[in-house]
């Protein structure tokens, strides 16, 4: 479960493989020696966004080349992804990653079009707990009103948020299964475009994330965060837990790339983004922006995904999502 920490571990290097996917094992060696395209699979505007431009700068530093940021978006993450694995195991394309995004797709869909065994994480360097938010204007003011207003018109209630089956999508069902109530979730290719259709009055509430909270001000009221407790910096703004319902989550922010890549390859890459992490300025700009600070290398993010698998299994088998 998210929780508003900075975890810091050790990174482990991956044991090298026999022989080089994409070559000579001097192309580990030299490693890199072009621009890294920097791909985020959703709209701009968002946390991936967000984050990828706080680390450009310093990321280039620590690579000694040129990072060129684009997008991607579509079918929450799933085009970009899909995409990946087709792309040269060479390191030279990294693209954003989320969990559980890259679990709950492939587990939930038929054509998500890529395995989370294709996807080979780098690093994983923060996370956003959800967010319930209504517009300023809203009637609602507290959870407690979103719940009884969903109880005397069943599925009347629209929820936006980011992609199928993501933080956001998992997030309305917990919260949904959690209250005893029934909404419909409108998802959208990113929080870039989800909040335009919120402030238009075109859904009647978002699952977000906290960053929202302090981006949009005084547009929205945040009626809970998906945290254990209160959030430092948002001490005003009540847990779903304290309402009674058990929701806590939300979405982890990293980096991978095409699955055979050498993991040489993958250890420069990991190792740049954890001296990142260590920028001052990046720390601080996290702190504004409420991101949490993570630190899960290559080995870790994968014990990461083993983890957040079997507790996504147990949930959606509860609530009958999944076949068999």
């Amino acid at each position: 479960m998210i929780r508003p920490r900075t975890l810091a571990l050790t990174l482990i290097p991956l044991l090298a493989v026999g022989v080089s996917a994409c070559g000579r094992s001097g192309d580990a060696d030299d490693f890199p020696t072009k621009r890294i395209d920097y791909v985020l699979p959703f709209d701009p505007g968002g946390e991936s966004d967000i984050t990828a431009r706080l680390q450009q700068e310093p990321l280039q530093e620590e690579l000694g080349q040129s990072v060129s940021i684009s997008y991607q978006p579509g079918a929450g993450g799933a085009l970009g992804w899909s995409e990946l694995t087709r792309s040269r195991p060479d390191g030279y394309t990294v693209m954003g990653c989320n969990i559980p995004h890259i679990i709950l797709q492939p587990m939930l869909r038929d054509d998500a079009g890529y395995e989370t065994s294709q996807i080979k994480p780098v690093y994983f360097f923060q996370s956003t707990p959800n967010a319930l938010l209504v517009a300023a204007d809203s009637e609602m003011e507290t959870v407690e009103d979103f719940v009884a207003a969903a109880k005397e018109n069943p599925g009347a209630l629209s929820v936006g948020g980011s992609g199928d089956f993501s933080a956001n999508h998992i997030g309305t069902l917990q919260f949904a299964e959690a209250a005893g109530i029934e909404v419909s979730y409108t998802p959208f290719d990113g929080t870039g475009s989800a909040v335009p259709a919120l402030l238009g009055g075109h859904v009647d509430a978002l699952m977000s994330y906290t960053p929202q909270i302090e981006q949009l001000g005084d547009q929205v009221k945040p009626l809970a965060v998906a945290t254990e407790e209160r959030m430092e910096g948002l001490e005003d703004i009540p847990t779903f837990t304290e309402a009674g319902y058990d929701v806590v989550d939300g979405a982890y922010r990293g980096v991978c790339v095409q699955e055979d890549t050498p993991d040489e390859i993958v250890t420069k890459l990991a190792d740049a983004f954890a001296a990142v992490n260590e920028d001052e300025n990046l720390i601080a700009d996290f702190k504004e922006q409420a991101f949490n600070l993570e630190n899960y290398g290559p080995e870790e993010s994968l014990e990461l995904i083993e983890t957040r698998t079997a507790e996504y299994e147990e949930l959606l088998g509860k609530l009958g999502l999944l076949d068999g």
